[in-house]
């Protein structure tokens, strides 16, 4: 009778353990389960956004402001800017009008991922990393970095030269990754304005900036204390971007730009800021 007993315990505790299995097997496959509707769901919103875009009349635009002559304020506070125009004829030709969300450089990554906008308009740079986490649009901008000098700096004439040096820079910019790999000591600033006033206070030594911006600069200001030392070889592309999965509004949002390189629109607009076709 004991080994009988034994038997059924030994028996009912191996039928136990296995339906224990079982259960956390189910309960991994409906969290894995769960998982893949949330990612299709997120599709699913993402592609609805140019939906609810034209629905609503109008396109989020995440932009800094302070990042001339792409996006910053005239001398009357109105926002303005070659990224400005673009997105704003970009949203004419959506049929919905632009509203523009002001962020810092450092932040606006994270204002696209909360979903306080629908794309950003910002010089932002196309590279592998970002095109993991987001979409982009085709490239609208191509440009050169550039590092800068003060004009008593005699010192420094290449990218190689800058090891140990202080250069001001976005701390999450392509131009800040730059900085860091020819070994400089970031200093971090909110945009190029603060940059070069940095630089020209000699409270740094060197920052590293996109050439449209800094002539752009300079013929503003053509008194600024400062210089073009070296350019880079490597021209980079930038983009409109927009959270992962947004298929249809960046579908939407090529077509707009095709369209605008076609009729001569964005050569005027570019022309306008730079002189030049940029995307050249």
């Amino acid at each position: 009778m004991k080994k009988i007993n034994k038997l059924t315990v030994m028996f009912v505790l191996l039928l136990s353990f296995m339906l224990i299995l079982s259960a956390c097997g189910k309960d991994e496959k409906a969290k894995e389960g769960k998982k893949d509707n949330n990612k299709t769901a997120e599709k699913a919103d993402n592609q609805d956004l140019l939906a609810k875009i034209k629905d609503d009349g109008k396109l989020l635009i995440g932009t800094e402001g302070t990042y001339a002559p792409f996006t910053f304020h005239d001398e009357s506070g109105n926002l303005t800017g070659f990224d400005v125009e673009i997105a704003t004829e970009v949203a004419k030709r959506l049929g919905v009008k632009p509203e523009f969300k002001e962020t810092q450089w450092d932040a606006i990554f994270a204002g696209l991922d909360a979903k306080r906008f629908d794309m950003i308009a910002n010089q932002v740079g196309i590279r592998p990393d970002r095109q993991e986490k987001y979409d982009f649009s085709d490239p609208y901008i191509t440009s050169a970095a550039v590092l800068i000098t003060n004009k008593d700096n005699d010192k420094v004439k290449a990218f190689e030269d800058i090891k140990g040096l202080n250069s001001a820079q976005s701390l999450t910019s392509n131009y800040g990754d730059m900085a860091k790999k020819f070994g400089a000591n970031l200093v971090g600033v909110e945009g190029f304005t603060q940059a070069v006033e940095l630089l020209a206070s000699k409270r740094v030594d060197v920052t590293i900036n996109d050439r449209i911006t800094v002539l752009d600069y300079t013929k503003q200001k053509p008194d600024a204390p400062i210089k073009i030392v070296d350019t880079s070889e490597e021209a980079s592309v930038s983009g409109l971007m927009f959270r992962k999965d947004s298929d249809t509004l960046v579908a939407e949002v090529n077509k707009a730009l095709t369209e605008m390189i076609e009729d001569g629109t964005y050569t005027k607009i570019s022309e306008k800021w730079f002189g030049v076709d940029v995307l050249k």
